[in-house]
């Protein structure tokens, strides 16, 4: 399990991360919502150690991070072992094919031998429907096309938790639809997932939990069926402004 304890950060005169304090469950889906600049990113960046808080732990299973000290090398390693980050925009190396680009993880630091982590690629790329893609630059792909690689990127290193940010922000509502449906066969199978979207579709048929944010506070830490279910106050006011109707 992710545990978060009085985590804290600044970016100059603003205030990020207030004091908070959360768990992330194996084997569950968390989405964390929240309006524009409310700390959702900062938060995620933080838990991969992209981010440094001035304060608070990171607890991953047998891992404690002091967020008051320095971060070496071997302690960002450990931790992003366990979590693989999936960004706005895949983030794919362009000089690599798409199975290279998937394997160059596997090999370099699980030391996987290539034919172990091709098999694997290859599995993956028929999870997420590009079975004959392996040979392809990552230009050669439409955007809903790289964001799926990318998320194959990240599972070939069999990470205890997915954490993805904003997944589907670039992509047009064809493209999005492709990689959300990876991200709920993904939740089908209990893989870990800590996921920041604006999409109250996706939030509502895939998340066991959701977190509410705001101005670097959470406001809500609970099921998704009740946050939906009865929504009220700062929750309800912000649900409506998203949508139509």
């Amino acid at each position: 399990m992710i545990r978060l304890e009085h985590v804290d950060k600044r970016f100059q005169q603003h205030h990020a991360l207030k004091d908070v304090s959360l768990d992330f469950p194996e084997n569950q889906t968390t989405v964390i919502i929240g309006p524009s600049g409310s700390g959702k990113s900062t938060l995620l960046r933080a838990i991969n150690l992209l981010e440094h808080p001035e304060t608070g732990h990171l607890k991953f299973d047998d891992l404690d991070v002091d967020f008051s000290k320095p971060l070496t090398n071997k302690v960002k390693f450990a931790v992003r072992r366990k979590s693989g980050m999936v960004f706005q925009n895949w983030n794919l190396f362009p000089h690599l094919t798409v199975l290279e680009n998937i394997t160059e993880g596997p090999r370099v630091v699980l030391h996987q031998s290539k034919a172990k982590s091709e098999q694997r690629a290859q599995e993956l790329l028929k999870l997420v429907g590009l079975p004959d893609t392996g040979k392809r630059y990552p230009n050669q792909l439409s955007g809903g096309q790289q964001q799926r690689i990318s998320i194959c990127r990240a599972l070939a290193m069999d990470p205890e938790y997915i954490l993805l940010d904003e997944p589907t922000s670039a992509l047009d509502p064809e493209l999005e639809t492709q990689v959300l449906r990876v991200l709920k066969d993904l939740a089908a199978q209990h893989q870990a997932m800590i996921v920041v979207t604006h999409n109250m579709d996706f939030a509502r048929l895939v998340a066991d939990r959701i977190v509410f944010f705001e101005d670097g506070e959470v406001l809500y830490d609970g099921a998704a069926k009740a946050f939906f279910a009865a929504p009220s106050g700062r929750i309800k006011q912000f649900l409506e402004a998203i949508t139509l109707g």
